[in-house]
C-alpha cells in the first residue's frame, strides 16, 4: 500500500518537474509562449526566481522519493516466495521393485 502511495507521488512529481522545466526561459522559450505574459503573473521579477525555486523543491522531493521507493522495493525483494516453498519429500519417484516369482 504504501509503495503504491510513493509510486502515484513519483508519477505526479515527474509531470510537474517537466512541467516546471519546461515553463523556464531559455535560449528558445519554450512552452512559455503557449502560457501568454508570465511576468504579470509571477511579479516584478518575472517567472524565472520563483520557477528555479519550484524546479529546486521538486527535484528535492523527486530524488527523496526516489531514495523512499528503492528502499522499499529493496526491503521487499529480500523475501522472496521462492523462499516460502516446501518442498515435500514424501511425493518422490516410486522405488523399482522386483517380482520373484516362486511358483517356478
Amino acid at each position: 500500500m504504501t509503495t503504491t502511495l510513493l509510486l502515484i507521488v513519483q508519477i505526479v512529481l515527474v509531470i510537474l518537474l517537466v512541467i516546471a522545466v519546461l515553463l523556464q526561459k531559455s535560449s528558445s522559450i519554450g512552452l512559455g509562449a503557449y502560457s501568454g505574459s508570465n511576468d504579470s503573473v509571477f511579479g516584478a521579477k518575472g517567472p524565472n526566481s520563483f520557477l528555479a525555486k519550484t524546479t529546486f523543491t521538486l527535484g528535492l522531493l523527486f530524488v527523496i522519493n526516489t531514495i523512499a521507493l528503492g528502499y522499499m522495493y529493496s526491503t521487499a525483494a529480500a523475501s522472496s516466495v521462492v523462499n516460502e516453498i516446501v518442498v515435500d519429500t514424501a511425493v518422490a519417484a516410486p522405488a523399482v521393485t522386483t517380482e520373484t516369482n516362486s511358483s517356478k
